[in-house]
């Protein structure tokens, strides 16, 4: 192992992205394509899920080897009944400097105060349109976007901190760039665009579709001048810039364009116990298997520990090659593993 649980490009394990339901609310086509998450899919069920215990065992696991933060996803993790139980004990129990959630917003308006109660420090919504139709195609099942702009307002109300993050692409909700902009800098909310990523096999992802960051920064600077301001921390993924005019921010997290996995120290667990040390990973190693054959908690260290160092992932900085070539590879579905 290499010297400070670092993986063969010397990247620290910080960050653990925990899906804690492969089930979701919405059927967004980048992620969960209705045509393929239909009523006949296999979802899992409760003896193939982690449970609170086991959740907890393994977040305690993966602190032990550096990680900081843990944000909770899904799917949508909001369908977890049990999801306040296990940010209390994230917080409580294994003292977790920074818990996250990652949510479609859906149900939040209705959960956010056992949210606030249980100690969660921090949420990002989705919202990738603000105008109705476009709202109704983005997440799949006709849905306007008014209840979850209800909830983000609520858990405002309640004090969470909250960011927005919006899926672009080209053709489908690009027009609502500077809608989405101006509503979320009048509420105080950094907005994170994300550019549209290749992520699993279901998604018909293609690069005519992709809106660089570049053109998004330019196309808001033009209404509301912009400036570059620095990482808050090493690692971040979002590029940010601040609005001259001191009316907060917006973020860029441009994989496809301009790729960070230099500095990517995120793992990520599917919500039956795999982990993937790549979002764009194929293959997963099985922490809860692992855990349920008898593992001490120094032997489940010492497991992910091994599979740290032999770490060496850096699809996104090898994409344009694999286009290039042709090359194509099966991945795992972004809503079995969380964004």
């Amino acid at each position: 192992m290499l010297p400070s649980g670092r993986d063969t490009l010397n990247r620290p394990l910080r960050d653990l992205r925990i899906s804690v339901t492969d089930r979701c609310n919405f059927r967004c086509p980048y992620c969960m394509p209705k045509e393929v998450f239909g009523p006949g899919y296999a979802f899992l069920r409760d003896p193939q899920l982690m449970t609170l215990e086991e959740l907890t065992r393994i977040a305690r696991a993966f602190q032990a080897l550096g990680v900081e933060k843990i944000r909770l996803t899904g799917g949508e993790p909001l369908l977890r009944a049990d999801l306040p139980e296990l940010i209390r004990a994230l917080k409580q129990e294994l003292k977790v400097p920074d818990v996250a959630l990652t949510t479609n917003g859906w149900l939040l308006e209705k959960r956010a105060p056992a949210l606030r109660d249980a100690g969660l420090d921090r949420l990002n919504v989705s919202v990738d349109a603000l105008d109705d139709a476009t709202a109704a195609t983005m997440n799949g099942l006709g849905f306007s976007a008014a209840r979850v702009l209800r909830g983000i307002d609520a858990a405002a109300a309640l004090g969470l901190p909250i960011k927005i993050n919006c899926v672009v692409q080209r053709g489908v909700n690009d027009g609502q760039i500077l809608d989405l902009a101006r509503y979320f800098r009048e509420r105080g909310h950094p907005l994170r665009f994300i550019e549209f990523m290749d992520v699993g096999n279901t998604n018909r992802w293609s690069s005519e579709r992709v809106v660089p960051a570049r053109e998004i920064v330019e196309r808001i600077s033009a209404v509301w001048p912009l400036e570059a301001s620095g990482p808050a921390y090493r690692g971040e993924v979002a590029a940010r810039y601040r609005y001259r005019d001191g009316g907060g921010e917006i973020g860029l997290i441009s994989s496809v364009t301009e790729p960070f996995c230099r500095d990517c120290h995120r793992a990520r667990l599917s919500a039956d116990g795999k982990l993937y040390t790549c979002l764009f990973a194929s293959l997963g190693w099985d922490i809860l298997g692992c855990l349920r054959s008898g593992a001490d908690a120094a032997e489940l260290q010492a497991y992910v520990a091994r599979i740290w160092a032999g770490r060496g992932d850096r699809y996104s900085d090898e994409r344009a090659e694999a286009l290039a070539t042709g090359e194509t590879r099966a991945k795992v579905e972004m809503s079995y593993i969380g964004g």
